[in-house]
């Protein structure tokens, strides 16, 4: 029976010690299934600050406060190890912080949101909205500007973020039988394989082709880039705050549009004699010079952009069809594709299978839903009519005859 409705306080344990912590993982360890959600806070930092866990397995309501136990790596080992069920709501920062403190991935995740998503339920959905849709219970949203750092917490606080883990298992045993009976449970496993690795990935990633601004820099100027952003990165994560408030998109660029690595010049470039950049003239002067010396064969490559064949009319009425398959099949199209992964499934059959990687709308589930179905398209194997302008769904694929 929900918790919710009673509106009864809920019992749960404070985990403040790593003895405690300890105690807690070999419980747990014993469950089936496990429940879990995090609350932190990114705002000012490097990478988010987990401030809270909150877990939830049968008779065991936890929360584990990471400010009092500050290595909490004996519950990411347990959530990393195979052998359960892990249940968690948008998961993204959760794997975030499982990668981060055990260097694996989640195991045996099932991702409430995620799992809405392939029985074509509202995606993304919000934690309240799918339990209130899935077992009609209403959670409060009263909580959730809290800034989750300071302590203590209030009894108000606490219970609003184990609420969140109370109702989870119940979610997932609905949502499970909808994807069961689909037959989307090997989908489902597929897709969270494939986030959790991507999320991974980015964790490593150089990222500085997303500085903002530096399209159409030359090379040179685009190595510089990549250099700054390298410094950037460390003295970000040395001082634990957001990259960007250690050195501005905007600023970066102009410093690499000015291609010198005489302090000098860096310094006279508006913006760059603020204080924080005062004793770092020489580490970006050192920088740039770097990114001078750099062979021209080594330097990063100006992008040509993806789709210079593609039909922007073919990719726009692709993009549009994806709605209607995704309807038909009962599944939410962010999930599915975007533009952009239409554009590769075009260039990929317009230029004869030659762009190498094959598009990720021609692989695993993708493939049987969306892939084929537009490959065939696009060959004049199939064609698009309208059935019923009246109807929700009022395209439909037929074969000319």
């Amino acid at each position: 029976m929900p918790l919710l409705k009673t509106g009864i306080p809920l019992k749960f344990e404070t985990i403040q010690t790593a003895e405690e912590l300890e105690h807690l993982c070999d419980r747990l360890a014993l469950k089936p299934v496990i429940s879990f959600d995090t609350e932190f806070v990114s705002e000012d930092r490097y990478r988010p600050q987990l401030c809270l866990i909150q877990v939830a397995a049968e008779d065991i309501i936890a929360v584990i406060d990471p400010l009092m136990v500050p290595d909490t790596t004996p519950f990411w080992d347990l959530l990393a190890t195979p052998g359960r069920i892990v249940i968690a709501h948008a998961a993204r920062e959760e794997i975030r912080f499982c990668y981060r403190y055990s260097g694996r991935p989640i195991a045996g995740l099932f991702d409430t949101q995620l799992a809405a998503g392939f029985v074509g339920m509202e995606y993304p959905s919000s934690l309240s909205n799918l339990v209130a849709r899935l077992i009609g219970v209403k959670i409060s949203k009263g909580e959730t500007r809290t800034n989750w750092r300071n302590r203590p917490l209030t009894d108000s606080q606490l219970q609003y973020a184990v609420r969140d883990v109370t109702e989870l298992e119940a979610m997932y045993k609905i949502l499970f039988a909808n994807v069961r009976d689909a037959g989307r449970i090997g989908w489902l496993d597929e897709e969270s394989a494939i986030a959790q690795q991507q999320i991974h990935e980015s964790e490593n990633a150089e990222n500085w082709q997303r500085v903002s601004g530096a399209a159409g820099l030359s090379a040179r100027q685009l190595e510089i880039i990549r250099q700054l952003w390298r410094w950037r990165d460390r003295r970000a994560r040395h001082l634990d705050q957001p990259s960007r408030r250690v050195f501005r998109d905007d600023l970066m660029v102009e410093v690499a549009r000015a291609g010198s690595a005489d302090p000098k010049v860096i310094r006279g470039i508006r913006g760059m004699e603020f204080r924080n950049f005062h004793d770092h003239y020489s580490d970006l002067a050192a920088a740039i010079q770097t990114a001078l010396d750099m062979p021209d064969d080594a330097l990063p490559r100006r992008s040509r952009g993806r789709h210079t064949s593609t039909s922007p009319m073919l990719a726009q009425f692709l993009s549009t069809s994806i709605a209607c398959v995704c309807r038909q099949h009962k599944i939410a199209p962010m999930i599915v594709g975007n533009a952009d992964e239409v554009r590769d499934l075009i260039a990929y059959e317009l230029e004869g299978e030659r762009r190498g990687e094959i598009p990720v709308l021609l692989q695993g589930w993708r493939g049987k839903i969306v892939g084929e179905p537009f490959r065939e398209l696009i060959q004049g194997k199939l064609a698009i009519k309208v059935a019923d302008p009246h109807a929700v769904q009022p395209l439909e694929f037929i074969r000319p005859e």
